[in-house]
């Protein structure tokens, strides 16, 4: 062995010593560590195992109330069905009663015997309509309803096109407005997201109450002129009619309504001026004057030119109005309270003179939410297309011959 053995081995003993220490110090730190640890778990089983206790405990104070709760539920159900059933006879008994006393014409003997409440009028106004079609049913019944949904504000319209395809949906929301919703078919309206599947159609002049109607591939509406009623002028009083057409998006043709002094035809819808009509016979307009503000009166329009055929002062009644339709020639008055209560066709006036009013059928609607906006009558359909309150409606109708005992 050389000189340097000593010096390598003094060189490995001075590094032994404090490897041994760092050793010793870092066992330490790792027993520290686990005690710690091994507290933490105890105290986190000491914890759980008194939430499971708290649980089992809670869980033994609820079993007794969710029984009891169960119970209510079963009798508060049963006393549900109770009434459900009691709501259903009383209904029935009313519509028996509406059926064996039902509500008294609107005619009235002085005007029925002088030819009504114009007589004084010249040309052919109220003389006898000339049916074109064979059409001679009436309004039996208004049968059942079925509310499609929700779209739209308190009043508008919603219709189909008698004349056009069968599936199409047209939707005008509002009294003032200029945008029309056409849907593809009733599905596509009856959608959460309805508007998302519509197409939107631009009038140039925004359209006046909720009496537009859509009949052979065109939008009829009143516009309110410069002028127009409650605007002064020359025009007061009077509105401007607008034919529309769909396809081009273009104002095929306009005519100012051959009547002055305009008022709204019925008491409970302020807002319409004009409410245009279509049945088997082709396009009807309702309407009422200052020169006799108690009734409405009906006239008989040319589609294609919105020439003014035919004029009727009818016995019905503006007050307490709220719609009206058209079928087979003949004109049927919906009328309700301000308090909305269940809506009544209570006058009906048929221009060609074959129905008598006195042998109408006097029907009500169903129960539905408040007051009509409006009523489109489908002649293809046989059935009533309602806005009530925001709710679109279809009614379905019963019909019977005028010749026989309604």
């Amino acid at each position: 062995m050389g000189p340097s053995a000593p010096l390598l081995l003094l060189f490995f003993l001075s590094w032994t010593g404090p490897l041994q220490g760092q050793q010793h110090h870092l066992v330490e730190y790792m027993e520290r560590r686990l005690a710690a640890l091994e507290e933490r778990l105890a105290q986190c089983q000491d914890q759980s195992s008194r939430h499971a206790a708290e649980l089992r405990d809670f869980k033994n104070k609820m079993l007794p109330l969710l029984e009891v709760a169960e119970k209510e539920r079963e009798t508060l159900r049963t006393e549900a069905d109770s009434i459900s059933g009691r709501v259903d006879r009383l209904e029935r008994e009313v519509d028996y009663l509406e059926t064996q006393n039902p509500a008294l014409p609107c005619v009235e003997l002085d005007e029925k015997v002088t030819g009504g409440p114009g007589a004084k009028g010249k040309g052919r106004r109220n003389e006898k309509y000339d049916m074109v079609t064979d059409c001679s049913y009436t309004v039996s019944q208004v049968r059942s309803m079925k509310i499609l949904k929700r779209f739209g504000g308190s009043a508008g319209l919603w219709t189909k096109d008698p004349l056009g395809p069968a599936e199409k949906i047209y939707v005008l929301d509002g009294t003032q407005n200029d945008t029309a919703f056409v849907f593809p078919r009733l599905r596509d309206f009856t959608l959460a997201m309805a508007a998302r599947k519509a197409s939107r159609i631009r009038v140039p002049f925004p359209w006046v109450g909720t009496g537009q109607l859509v009949y052979g591939g065109f939008l009829y509406y009143a516009r309110r002129p410069p002028g127009g009623p409650g605007g002064g002028g020359e025009l007061e009083n009077t509105l401007q009619l607008i034919k529309f057409h769909l396809a081009n998006r273009t104002v095929v043709d306009s005519s100012v309504f051959p009547a002055e002094s305009l008022i709204p035809p019925y008491g409970l819808t302020a807002d319409t001026y004009i409410d245009l009509a279509a049945d088997e016979e082709g396009l009807w307009a309702v309407y009422a004057t200052r020169d006799d503000d108690r009734h409405l009166c009906l006239a008989k329009l040319d589609p294609q030119t919105l020439d003014t055929e035919q004029q009727w002062d009818t016995p019905c009644p503006r007050e307490n109005a709220e719609a009206a339709f058209v079928i087979c020639g003949t004109l049927y008055v919906v009328y309700n309270t301000r308090p909305a209560s269940r809506a009544r066709i209570q006058c009906s006036f048929d221009a060609s003179g074959t129905l008598a009013p006195e042998r109408a059928a006097l029907s009500y609607f169903p129960r539905r939410y408040g007051a009509h906006a409006s009523l489109r009558y489908n002649p293809r359909e046989r059935q009533l297309y309602a806005w009530d309150d925001g709710y679109q409606i279809v009614y379905k109708l019963e019909m019977k011959k005028k010749e026989e005992e309604v």
